[in-house]
């Protein structure tokens, strides 16, 4: 299905850009990307591979991501007093990107929908299921964390100096290929060309580094650890995770699953902080049982 615009949803009114792939009577799988990345970083293979086992998915750009709104009459991100514990300057929080999620699921006519969420899109996940627990038929937490500061940490000096924002469209692809090769898999290839491509694309559909910046604070301006609240879950996890993801350790996958009643851990050695090709069937095997089960305790 080509691209579509959302217009109005949720509580900010805000417009989202999504597509859909599968048939509309197969069980709803919405995909919720990380900070500062677009609904096409769940790559279309990876789509392809869940439709094939009889899943109806959804990708979409969240607020300050591709074609959707853009928060523009916010205050300057101010990072370094967010990191210093003063949020006042953050736009938003994930309780308000969890609304928007929602706010597309009502606009879309899904009454409960499989959360897949990666990185801070787990972390979106796991706020949706604690503030709408009904309408999460289960959740997969991927390359994600509790918020409890004691885990899930990056490695130090990941990025090491901070470079000078990107001005144009092949200096952006040069510093994402620099940038996700960093936090890239050591266990399998890079695939170059296709970071390149799909760079491309992100700077073509629209990209700014406010926007960037304000997703980062987004995760600083909320509550600081969920485990007490995914504690109190009930709704079944799947919790994927790198052995070896510099970004998010994975300890937060652990403290993640080890949080949230029944939920089952999957770990991968090689695995870092992106979605190798060679893993997706591996990946699509393991949601689809789980929303398979989940979809038969329904019935």
């Amino acid at each position: 299905m080509a691209e579509r615009m959302a217009f109005g949803v949720g509580p900010a009114r805000i417009d989202i850009a999504y597509e859909e792939f599968g048939e509309a009577g197969d069980p709803p799988v919405l995909l919720i990307m990380g900070g500062a990345a677009q609904m096409i970083h769940w790559p279309e293979p990876f789509c392809a591979a869940l439709v094939e086992r009889g899943m109806r998915v959804i990708r979409f750009d969240s607020r300050d991501a591709g074609r959707s709104t853009r928060i523009s009459d916010a205050p300057e991100p101010d990072v370094a007093a967010a990191m210093a514990g003063d949020v006042s300057s953050a736009a938003y929080n994930l309780s308000d990107m969890a609304a928007d999620t929602v706010g597309l699921l009502d606009e879309l006519g899904v009454d409960s929908a499989h959360l897949v969420g990666l990185s801070m899109g787990g972390m979106i996940g796991q706020t949706i299921a604690i503030e709408y627990p009904d309408r999460v038929r289960s959740l997969t937490s991927m390359c994600s964390t509790t918020g409890d500061p004691a885990v899930g940490q990056p490695k130090p000096g990941l990025f090491g100096s901070a470079e000078a924002w990107p001005e144009d469209r092949e200096t952006y692809i040069a510093w994402q290929v620099r940038n996700l090769r960093t936090v890239a898999s050591p266990g399998f290839a890079f695939d170059e060309a296709a970071v390149a491509d799909r760079a491309g694309r992100a700077w073509d559909r629209g990209i700014d580094q406010p926007a960037m910046m304000r997703h980062f604070l987004a995760v600083l301006a909320s509550e600081t650890d969920r485990t007490p609240k995914l504690a109190t879950l009930r709704v079944p996890t799947l919790v994927i995770h790198g052995l070896d993801d510099p970004m998010i350790d994975v300890s937060g996958g652990r403290a993640t699953a080890a949080a949230i009643p029944g939920a089952r851990l999957v770990t991968y050695p090689g695995l870092g902080h992106s979605l190798p090709p060679e893993l997706f069937s591996a990946f699509a095997d393991e949601i689809a049982h789980l929303v398979l089960e989940a979809e038969k305790n329904r019935a």
